[in-house]
């Protein structure tokens, strides 16, 4: 994984808005409808290849694939996974959840979440090597000639795939959480083997205690969180930390956000997993103040923050002055080598879903290598 050595380096959560012919497609998939699979690969790959393109035109200098054969970052897997079948039913937010009027406006912006949610029913184990196997040769392929510093590939962790596919097989959530942590592991490993940085989505660690496992007491939520931390260190046990970044959030959404767990009561847990790299919210209202637990958690020498330094639920434009300044908060804290400006999640977290444009997302992309280039001329004089 590449530092800020010379100047501040950007990037971003991973998903980016697909193009509409290939979000229809993937939502065709989804819904079990027909579809012609040798055009949807052939779209992803070209969309592959745009939006790398799109990527370091904006500036950005370690980029993804914008998960773009993926129509959700966190059900993905149980297509290349044995043991899923059906849809579970979901329940309201515990923020949201008193604000019935609330639920229904933004539904009518951003539509319905169009992915299934299915069911472990049966052991989980590798089903389907080849849509990995495509992902990376698509994103090696638009690679060629880009000029990116680095590039990465996200991928669930086991945790956040029991939160949205709940069991209904294992004994017990820890059995379960654990056969996805074996099952991913080679997955893990193959991103890593290809040369790309990966990321391994963590939301569990933080937005499950509000969404998924509400039912939860705050010591129950925090003993869960520990055994997923365990069970990702496991599943990354033959990669270096260094090639590792992990994504914390609480929730990609608009919403009042007053029942998200602090950082300072995960913060202990989220240092013990293995990546080297926190990817973390930074920017939105809820979370913005808490760069003072950063700044007091006695972060470890070889840990690199990537704080979001972008809004990811909104279509402002963030300032570059902004940037720089929230840059330079985090710089403080660890020095300006063991920053990366981020996002604060992704910009496409669902194919076809959500009110973010795609223009503006690229302009504020554009704006954060701005606000980096002003931080990096004041950090480095």
């Amino acid at each position: 994984m590449k530092r800020s050595t010379d100047r501040i380096l950007t990037t971003h959560v991973g998903s980016l808005p697909r193009p509409d012919d290939v979000a229809a497609l993937l939502l065709r998939k989804e819904r079990e409808e027909p579809y012609d699979s040798a055009e949807l690969d052939s779209l992803v790959r070209q969309g592959v290849a745009e939006i790398v393109a799109r990527q370091r035109s904006a500036g950005v200098d370690v980029v993804s694939d914008g998960e773009m054969s993926k129509v959700a970052y966190s059900t993905y897997a149980k297509d290349r996974l044995t043991g899923f079948e059906g849809d579970s039913p979901r329940r309201p937010n515990l923020d949201v959840a008193p604000y019935p009027a609330f639920r229904e406006k933004m539904a009518r912006m951003t539509g319905d979440q169009p992915m299934r949610r299915p069911q472990c029913v049966a052991p989980v184990q590798v089903k389907d090597r080849a849509p990995l196997e495509k992902d990376l040769a698509n994103l090696r392929a638009a690679l060629d000639g880009a000029g990116a510093a680095d590039a990465f590939m996200t991928s669930s962790s086991p945790g956040v795939a029991s939160m949205f596919m709940p069991n209904a097989y294992y004994a017990t959530h820890e059995a379960y959480v654990d056969a996805l942590g074996e099952a991913m592991k080679e997955e893990y490993e193959a991103i890593v083997g290809a040369g790309f940085v990966l990321q391994v989505d963590c939301p569990d660690l933080a937005m499950a205690f509000h969404t998924g496992f509400q039912e939860l007491s705050e010591e129950a939520f925090l003993r869960r969180a520990e055994h997923h931390v365990e069970t990702l260190n496991g599943a990354l046990a033959n990669i270096p930390a260094e090639s590792v970044r992990m994504h914390v959030c609480w929730g990609n959404y608009e919403g009042p956000h007053d029942h998200d767990i602090p950082v300072s009561k995960i913060m202990p847990i989220i240092l013990r997993a293995k990546p080297s790299a926190i990817q973390f919210e930074a920017s939105n209202p809820r979370h913005a103040h808490e760069w003072k637990d950063w700044r007091g958690a006695g972060l470890p020498d070889d840990k690199i923050l990537i704080p979001g330094v972008l809004d990811s639920t909104s279509n402002f434009v963030e300032h570059p002055e902004l940037v720089a300044q929230r840059i330079e908060t985090f710089a403080a804290i660890v020095g300006r080598e063991r920053v990366i400006a981020g996002a604060d999640c992704g910009f496409g977290t669902f194919a076809g879903y959500g009110k973010m444009d795609p223009d503006i997302v690229f302009r504020k992309l554009e704006a954060q290598a701005e606000g980096a280039a002003i931080a990096t001329k004041r950090l480095w004089g």
